[in-house]
Protein backbone atom coordinates (compact mmCIF):
# COMPACT_ATOMS: atom_id res chain seq x y z
CA UNK A 1 0.00 0.00 0.00
CA UNK A 2 1.02 3.57 -0.60
CA UNK A 3 1.72 5.57 2.49
CA UNK A 4 3.84 8.28 3.90
CA UNK A 5 7.61 8.17 3.80
CA UNK A 6 8.71 8.40 7.45
CA UNK A 7 11.08 11.30 8.07
CA UNK A 8 13.47 10.56 10.88
CA UNK A 9 11.84 13.27 13.00
CA UNK A 10 8.23 13.98 13.95
CA UNK A 11 7.81 17.23 12.03
CA UNK A 12 4.72 16.62 9.93
CA UNK A 13 2.26 19.45 9.21
CA UNK A 14 -1.10 19.42 10.87
CA UNK A 15 -4.13 21.49 11.76
CA UNK A 16 -2.65 22.15 15.20
CA UNK A 17 0.43 23.94 13.87
CA UNK A 18 -0.41 27.22 15.56
CA UNK A 19 -1.04 25.44 18.84
CA UNK A 20 2.35 23.70 18.83
CA UNK A 21 4.42 26.79 17.94
CA UNK A 22 3.21 30.23 19.02
CA UNK A 23 3.90 33.55 17.29
CA UNK A 24 6.33 34.43 20.06
CA UNK A 25 8.21 31.16 19.54
CA UNK A 26 8.34 31.86 15.79
CA UNK A 27 9.88 35.29 16.44
CA UNK A 28 12.45 33.98 18.92
CA UNK A 29 13.34 31.08 16.65
CA UNK A 30 13.77 33.35 13.63
CA UNK A 31 15.97 35.75 15.59
CA UNK A 32 18.16 32.90 16.82
CA UNK A 33 18.59 31.51 13.31
CA UNK A 34 19.42 34.95 11.92
CA UNK A 35 22.05 35.47 14.60
CA UNK A 36 23.50 32.04 13.92
CA UNK A 37 23.72 32.68 10.20
CA UNK A 38 25.33 36.08 10.76
CA UNK A 39 28.05 34.35 12.77
CA UNK A 40 28.61 31.97 9.87
CA UNK A 41 28.66 34.81 7.34
CA UNK A 42 25.77 33.46 5.25
CA UNK A 43 25.81 30.69 2.69
CA UNK A 44 27.60 32.77 0.06
CA UNK A 45 30.47 33.51 2.47
CA UNK A 46 30.77 30.13 4.17
CA UNK A 47 34.17 30.21 5.83
CA UNK A 48 34.43 26.61 7.00
CA UNK A 49 35.57 23.56 5.05
CA UNK A 50 33.19 22.53 2.27
CA UNK A 51 31.97 19.09 3.28
CA UNK A 52 28.88 17.02 2.49
CA UNK A 53 26.01 17.48 4.95
CA UNK A 54 24.74 14.25 6.50
CA UNK A 55 21.35 15.40 7.77
CA UNK A 56 20.79 12.19 9.71
CA UNK A 57 23.75 12.81 12.04
CA UNK A 58 23.59 16.57 12.66
CA UNK A 59 23.19 17.90 16.17
CA UNK A 60 20.53 20.53 16.82
CA UNK A 61 23.17 23.28 16.79
CA UNK A 62 24.60 22.08 13.48
CA UNK A 63 21.17 21.63 11.92
CA UNK A 64 20.09 25.13 12.97
CA UNK A 65 22.82 26.75 10.88
CA UNK A 66 22.45 24.31 7.99
CA UNK A 67 18.69 24.81 7.68
CA UNK A 68 18.96 28.56 7.40
CA UNK A 69 21.92 28.41 5.01
CA UNK A 70 20.08 25.91 2.81
CA UNK A 71 16.88 27.96 2.87
CA UNK A 72 18.75 31.06 1.73
CA UNK A 73 20.48 29.06 -0.99
CA UNK A 74 17.20 27.59 -2.26
CA UNK A 75 15.59 31.05 -2.30
CA UNK A 76 18.53 32.38 -4.30
CA UNK A 77 18.46 29.35 -6.62
CA UNK A 78 14.77 29.49 -7.51
CA UNK A 79 14.73 33.28 -8.02
CA UNK A 80 18.01 33.49 -9.94
CA UNK A 81 17.12 30.68 -12.35
CA UNK A 82 13.35 31.24 -12.40
CA UNK A 83 12.59 27.72 -11.24
CA UNK A 84 8.92 26.72 -11.19
CA UNK A 85 7.33 24.78 -8.31
CA UNK A 86 7.63 21.63 -10.41
CA UNK A 87 11.39 21.90 -9.75
CA UNK A 88 11.49 23.61 -6.33
CA UNK A 89 8.14 23.64 -4.47
CA UNK A 90 7.41 25.88 -1.45
CA UNK A 91 7.48 23.03 1.08
CA UNK A 92 10.63 21.35 -0.19
CA UNK A 93 11.83 21.19 3.42
CA UNK A 94 9.13 18.60 4.26
CA UNK A 95 10.43 16.12 1.68
CA UNK A 96 13.70 14.38 2.63
CA UNK A 97 14.54 13.49 -0.96
CA UNK A 98 14.35 17.17 -1.96
CA UNK A 99 16.36 18.27 1.07
CA UNK A 100 19.13 15.83 0.18
CA UNK A 101 19.25 16.90 -3.47
CA UNK A 102 19.18 20.62 -2.77
CA UNK A 103 21.73 20.28 0.02
CA UNK A 104 24.05 18.43 -2.36
CA UNK A 105 23.65 21.22 -4.92
CA UNK A 106 24.47 23.75 -2.21
CA UNK A 107 27.71 22.17 -1.05
CA UNK A 108 28.68 21.33 -4.63
CA UNK A 109 28.36 24.99 -5.61
CA UNK A 110 30.35 26.11 -2.57
CA UNK A 111 33.13 23.73 -3.59
CA UNK A 112 33.08 24.85 -7.24
CA UNK A 113 33.10 28.56 -6.45
CA UNK A 114 35.43 28.73 -3.46
CA UNK A 115 38.75 30.61 -3.91
CA UNK A 116 41.42 28.43 -5.46
CA UNK A 117 38.97 26.17 -7.28
CA UNK A 118 39.32 25.31 -10.94
CA UNK A 119 38.10 27.93 -13.40
CA UNK A 120 35.93 25.27 -15.02
CA UNK A 121 34.18 24.52 -11.74
CA UNK A 122 31.13 26.71 -12.48
CA UNK A 123 30.59 24.93 -15.80
CA UNK A 124 30.74 21.56 -14.03
CA UNK A 125 28.25 22.78 -11.42
CA UNK A 126 25.78 23.96 -14.07
CA UNK A 127 26.04 20.62 -15.86
CA UNK A 128 25.26 18.81 -12.63
CA UNK A 129 22.52 21.33 -11.88
CA UNK A 130 20.79 20.34 -15.13
CA UNK A 131 20.85 16.68 -14.06
CA UNK A 132 19.59 17.59 -10.61
CA UNK A 133 16.60 19.46 -12.05
CA UNK A 134 15.46 16.30 -13.80
CA UNK A 135 15.66 14.31 -10.57
CA UNK A 136 13.81 17.05 -8.71
CA UNK A 137 11.00 17.01 -11.29
CA UNK A 138 10.67 13.23 -10.97
CA UNK A 139 10.55 13.25 -7.17
CA UNK A 140 8.10 16.17 -7.05
CA UNK A 141 5.79 14.46 -9.54
CA UNK A 142 5.88 11.32 -7.38
CA UNK A 143 5.32 13.12 -4.08
CA UNK A 144 2.49 15.32 -5.35
CA UNK A 145 3.65 18.51 -3.62
CA UNK A 146 2.55 21.63 -5.48
CA UNK A 147 2.59 25.42 -5.28
CA UNK A 148 -0.49 25.72 -3.08
CA UNK A 149 -0.96 22.22 -1.62
CA UNK A 150 1.32 19.60 -0.09
CA UNK A 151 1.24 16.03 1.09
CA UNK A 152 4.02 13.86 2.55
CA UNK A 153 5.93 11.77 0.04
CA UNK A 154 4.28 8.43 -0.54
CA UNK A 155 5.95 5.07 -0.04
CA UNK A 156 4.94 1.49 -0.73
CA UNK A 157 4.63 -1.04 2.07
CA UNK A 158 6.51 -4.23 1.27
CA UNK A 159 5.03 -7.66 2.01
CA UNK A 160 5.04 -8.31 5.75
CA UNK A 161 5.22 -4.62 6.65
CA UNK A 162 2.28 -2.81 8.25
CA UNK A 163 0.14 -0.83 5.86
CA UNK A 164 0.54 2.93 6.08
CA UNK A 165 -2.54 5.11 5.79
CA UNK A 166 -2.59 7.46 2.79
CA UNK A 167 -1.24 10.90 3.63
CA UNK A 168 -3.67 13.79 3.67
CA UNK A 169 -3.14 16.71 1.32
CA UNK A 170 -3.07 20.13 3.01
CA UNK A 171 -3.30 23.68 1.73
CA UNK A 172 -0.19 25.89 1.94
CA UNK A 173 -1.13 29.22 3.50
CA UNK A 174 2.16 30.59 4.87
CA UNK A 175 5.35 29.01 3.62
CA UNK A 176 7.71 30.89 5.93
CA UNK A 177 5.68 30.04 9.03
CA UNK A 178 5.62 26.40 7.99
CA UNK A 179 9.39 26.39 7.51
CA UNK A 180 9.93 27.92 10.94
CA UNK A 181 7.59 25.41 12.58
CA UNK A 182 9.21 22.48 10.76
CA UNK A 183 12.74 23.47 11.68
CA UNK A 184 11.80 24.22 15.28
CA UNK A 185 10.27 20.75 15.58
CA UNK A 186 13.30 19.21 13.88
CA UNK A 187 15.68 20.87 16.33
CA UNK A 188 13.58 19.77 19.30
CA UNK A 189 13.55 16.21 17.99
CA UNK A 190 17.31 16.19 17.58
CA UNK A 191 17.79 17.49 21.13
CA UNK A 192 15.40 14.87 22.50
CA UNK A 193 17.09 12.08 20.55
CA UNK A 194 20.50 13.18 21.82
CA UNK A 195 19.23 13.33 25.40
CA UNK A 196 17.66 9.88 25.08
CA UNK A 197 20.90 8.46 23.69
CA UNK A 198 22.84 9.97 26.59
CA UNK A 199 20.46 8.38 29.09
CA UNK A 200 20.82 4.93 27.53
CA UNK A 201 24.63 5.10 27.53
CA UNK A 202 24.88 6.43 31.08
CA UNK A 203 26.69 4.06 33.42
CA UNK A 204 24.54 2.17 35.97
CA UNK A 205 24.05 4.14 39.15
CA UNK A 206 24.72 7.49 37.51
CA UNK A 207 22.03 10.14 37.40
Amino acid sequence: MDGEVPWQFDTEPGDGLAERVSDVQFAVFDDELTDGLDRLGGWSEWDGPVEPVDWRTLTAAQAEAQWRALDEFVTWLRTTYGLPPTVVPPLWHRHPELVEELSALHTHRLACYEPGSSGSGPVAWHADFADARERLREWIATSGTRLDRDRPTRATSWPGEPAVAPAEEKAITDRQADFAAFVAADLDSRRNARAAAARTTRAPGQR
